[in-house]
């Protein structure tokens, strides 16, 4: 496992950095980072087995690398990216199943369907919780601005990461139980009104 995991994260490095847009705010290299870093956590948190910890952190480095190509549909891209990746690194079928089926959890909106796709929809939404989710919300905006065009008034904006704050649930007991909580900080900290 941590050969392949060494392996990954070295490749998914180097391909970010050289393939990213310099225009992704929010999906940046720095996101993947916090991702499998969320990843690791919650998966322990969840008591995951080594190998089911493989599969998540595999496609949490992975989960995002489509956007070098592309914005909307970006999970298949990145499942090709990571196929392409463990095939030719020589993982099992079973393995590279699991990870893609990781990866396409997180469409939005995500449809979790094993506890790895849940640790990592939890992980991938992990910057709801943080003490500096005014910068991540920004980024965001940023990134609706320039790749899909959408343009909001800050009322309008903060409406609307109210409602999405509101309407969000995480996943796992953790995310449930733990994360909630600083969510729901964030909450009333940007003053979302009832």
């Amino acid at each position: 496992m941590d050969n392949l995991l060494e392996a990954v994260s070295s490749y998914v490095i180097l391909f970010l950095s050289e393939n990213l847009s310099e225009h992704l705010s929010f999906h940046c290299m720095s996101h993947t980072y916090d991702v499998v870093s969320a990843a690791r956590e919650i998966g322990i948190q969840s008591n995951l087995s080594e190998d089911e910890m493989s599969v998540l952190l595999v496609a949490a480095w992975f989960h995002d690398s489509g956007y070098t190509n592309i914005y909307i549909g970006h999970e298949e891209e990145s499942k090709k990216i990571a196929r392409n990746f463990l095939e030719n690194y020589g993982c099992e079928k079973s393995f590279i199943d699991a990870v893609l089926s990781c990866i396409d959890s997180t469409k939005y909106p995500p449809k979790p369907f094993s506890l790895l796709d849940k640790v990592l929809c939890d992980a991938d939404l992990y910057h709801l919780t943080r003490p500096n989710f005014s910068n991540y919300e920004k980024a965001i905006r940023q990134e609706f601005e320039k790749y899909l065009g959408l343009i909001y008034t800050d009322e309008e904006w903060l409406v609307k990461n109210c409602n999405f704050l509101k309407d969000h649930k995480y996943y796992t007991d953790y995310g449930q139980n733990i994360l909630t909580k600083f969510k729901e900080v964030n909450i009333q900290l940007i003053k979302c009104s009832e």
